[in-house]
């Protein structure tokens, strides 16, 4: 069954929560609706559902205004999953998923052998056959979502509308619920609309997107169209980078840090001397602690050359599969001239990259501290025929500290700077 929202508005009281929203979902679609806390999603929902009323605008199904529908023939038609699943009551799960037959029995009709089949057909579909005689109050919160769902299904429902069904699930519940609501719009053609907090949820299963801001549409449409890291900073005023799941292809976002510590004085600059993929986390922690960071020398689409990118720190970039020129080696100790303190990570080491140990050599003979970060043998990254850890012996012996974790390298680099700059 067809969704269609056109222009709706509501308000409680003076305070606007829906204004002039419109998008179409189509049948047998999963359809997500996400955005920030307080942006109109729950009310959307409920009022999709028909259990608030429009102040503007309209919502049909398949071409039929939801007002028109009677109460009953509404809850043949259209099912909801509330986001609080609590149950106070002392009801087997056979009997709760037997509450979703009402709608087809009379006021004083008893249950037919028809009612019992549709009930052992959805707690068969949901998995919840093995938990028929027990009490609902018994069950673990994944357990109570997927009974909930089942006593949704079994009003034999064209549309689906779930409000944050995976909200207090682990990630095993979560993908659990979610398989079987993706399974329902795929193969039983149920047309699904939920409301989702977690985003990379929402790419995952769903076929279209409806971010919501302010009670408005900001983006609809395939995920990839709508999580977009500009919408999100846009919408949630949270920096991200988005990349495609590596077996997908759907969007997968990864949180960046806030930028409101870049500007720093020179007095705290670090530069990192990284690659292989050991700097990212690196230059996230010292740039979340307040730290100027820059970067070298990074080959063109290394790990931690994307992971500077994204965090708009300059690095000084070799291009792809070449060993570091003479160019590049004087940009880098230019970089380092600049720093009070050079991190020297610990990236694989071989012929293309032993320039960057001369560097950190250079930043010694400068008399600016370099600390180098061991948490696993250093034989296990030299590729160099033993020429890289002759190099990293003699940067110890010159006065390089070797730090065994993160942790001690932060509070080495603490003690660099003034009481109070960083790490407090």
């Amino acid at each position: 069954m067809r969704i269609t929202i056109d222009d709706l508005h509501f308000a409680y009281g003076e305070n606007k929560i829906l204004q002039g929203t419109s998008f179409e979902v189509p049948e047998g679609s999963f359809v997500g609706i996400i955005g920030p806390n307080g942006s109109g999603k729950t009310t959307l929902l409920k009022v999709l559902s028909r259990i608030l009323a429009p102040s503007g605008g309209s919502v049909l199904l398949s071409g039929r205004e939801l007002a028109g529908f009677a109460q009953n023939e509404l809850a043949k038609t259209m099912a909801v999953v509330a986001q609080d699943t609590t149950a106070g009551y002392l009801f087997s799960v056979e009997d709760v998923v037997m509450m979703g037959r009402a709608p087809y029995l009379g006021r004083f009709q008893s249950e037919s052998l028809k009612d019992y089949e549709i009930v052992r057909q959805v707690l068969e579909m949901t998995g919840c056959q093995h938990l028929r005689e027990r009490s609902v109050t018994e069950l673990s919160g994944g357990e109570r979502q997927r009974v909930m769902i089942a006593r949704a299904l079994a009003q034999q429902p064209k549309v689906l509308l779930l409000d944050e069904p995976t909200s207090h699930l682990d990630i095993g519940y979560q993908q659990e619920i979610l398989d079987l609501v993706k399974r329902l719009s795929t193969v039983e053609g149920l047309t699904v609309v939920a409301v989702l907090h977690e985003l990379n949820l929402a790419a995952y299963y769903c076929n279209e997107l409806v971010l919501v801001s302010q009670g408005k549409i900001a983006a609809c449409g395939p995920p990839a169209q709508v999580l977009t890291a500009e919408n999100i900073q846009d919408v949630y005023r949270t920096r991200v980078l988005v990349t495609p799941h590596p077996v997908l292809g759907t969007p997968t976002i990864s949180l960046l840090p806030h930028v409101h510590h870049r500007a720093q004085k020179d007095k705290r600059r670090v530069h990192l001397i990284a690659g292989g993929g050991c700097g990212g986390e690196l230059m996230r922690d010292l740039t979340e602690a307040g730290f100027t960071v820059s970067v070298g020398v990074l080959n063109v689409g290394d790990t931690d050359w994307e992971a500077a990118r994204a965090l708009d720190l300059p690095v000084v970039a070799e291009v792809p599969f070449s060993h570091i020129s003479q160019e590049r080696h004087a940009e880098n100790l230019s970089q380092i001239k600049e720093a009070r303190a050079v991190v020297l990570a610990e990236a694989p080491i071989g012929a293309g990259n032993l320039l960057n140990l001369q560097a950190a050599q250079a930043a010694l003979e400068m008399k600016t501290p370099v600390y180098i970060l061991e948490e696993k043998a250093q034989a296990d990254r030299d590729f160099t025929g033993g020429e890289g850890l002759r190099l990293l012996q003699s940067l110890k012996e010159q006065g390089a500290v070797t730090v065994p974790e993160k942790a001690a390298l932060y509070r080495k680099l603490k003690e660099c700077f003034p009481s109070g700059d960083c790490f407090d």
